[in-house]
């Protein structure tokens, strides 16, 4: 990889690094908008608790960000950088230049490292199978004896 293009990623991947890093220092623990819940009306609470978590949710986002820029710029000290960490072949200049902090090529981006993929897959499809009404149905429905014939 060009020396120039390698410099031009690194200085934008630590200025990231700082902008989410000044982004997380300011940012504000979570507080409750009331001193007492006694006269709030459930939603009021309920929005409290949505910015809350939201809040909570975007510093977490930040940090796992904050932590791959980190991994892009140590493959850069260790000269890995610009290689797949799967199959170690050359990730497109173009992918970097608008991914710098991207450690894998196209094909593997989609592979997260530890191999796990989110429990609602083992559970949900995208086409639900005939049998699942069937069983549904055995937990109870609004149907007449005359809508099941």
């Amino acid at each position: 990889m060009n020396p120039q293009v390698m410099e031009k990623l690194k200085q934008q991947l630590e200025q990231e690094l700082q902008e989410i890093e000044k982004q997380l220092e300011e940012s504000e623990r979570p507080q409750a908008t009331e001193l007492s819940n006694y006269d709030n009306h459930p939603a009021d609470n309920a929005s409290d608790l949505t910015d809350q978590l939201t809040d909570m949710v975007i510093d977490e986002h930040r940090g796992d960000n904050a932590e791959e820029i980190k991994r892009a710029l140590q493959a850069m000290e260790d000269g890995t950088y610009g290689k797949c960490a799967v199959c170690g072949e050359e990730i497109p200049i173009g992918r970097l230049e608008a991914l710098p902090k991207a450690l894998t090529c196209v094909e593997h981006a989609e592979q997260r490292e530890d191999g796990l993929r989110p429990v609602e897959e083992d559970v949900l499809s995208s086409t639900p199978r005939s049998d699942d009404f069937i069983e549904l149905e055995e937990f109870g429905s609004s149907d007449t004896p005359q809508d099941k014939s």
